[in-house]
């Protein structure tokens, strides 16, 4: 009966972390918290042509106009320059996308679909505007380097644009299909079909 939960047991060590973050983007006390090394800010997408005053955390449903709003958590941030960069995800790397992965992507200008360079926000909001012209995965990159020493803090988190990404969905069912089969298999219904099947 043990091998019944091993399934269960994948799913959640596998999905868990999906449905709580993209990335550096967390749910935490029903906010979206966008994770920059150890700092943090709140993220809100919206859409206000196509979904009015609607907020998201990760993924942005129709393709068009988004406005994208951070949030520092950190007064930190309000002294640094923080930029905010958006590329194509060309890797597949997908809901796992790290700096390792944006490292490894030779030429980082040429999937560069947005840029907002450095800029010091004494306010603690950055604002950032852009319009989608394609569906799709995108990563975003947000960078903010320490003041005095030789560090740089970033998140990297993906986001789906112009619908959900299904990819996943398959895996879902085929854990779903394989916790059913192990639970056939230990309630006896392998043993009783081998028995209908001998003459």
């Amino acid at each position: 009966m043990r091998l019944f939960y091993l399934p269960l047991l994948a799913y959640f060590l596998l999905f868990s972390p999906l449905l709580l973050a993209h990335g550096g983007v967390a749910f935490e006390e029903d906010t979206c918290v966008l994770n920059i090394g150890f700092l943090k800010a709140h993220f809100t997408g919206y859409q206000p042509k196509s979904r009015g005053n609607t907020e998201f955390c990760e993924d942005i449903p129709d393709v068009g106009e988004s406005v994208f709003v951070i949030e520092y958590l950190h007064g930190f941030l309000n002294q640094i320059p923080v930029d905010f960069r958006i590329i194509e995800d060309i890797g597949d790397f997908g809901v796992f996308a790290n700096w390792d992965d944006i490292e490894s992507i030779k030429d980082l200008e040429r999937v560069t679909v947005f840029y907002q360079p450095p800029t010091r926000r004494p306010s603690g909001v950055m604002t950032v505007e852009y319009k989608f012209r394609k569906a799709g995965s995108y990563i975003g990159i947000v960078t903010a380097p320490h003041p005095k020493q030789d560090k740089i803090y970033r998140a990297v988190f993906q986001f789906q644009v112009g619908g959900q990404s299904y990819g996943y969905i398959f895996i879902f069912a085929f854990l779903i299909v394989l916790t059913q089969l192990v639970y056939w298999i230990n309630a006896g219904g392998l043993r009783k079909f081998r028995q209908r099947r001998v003459p």
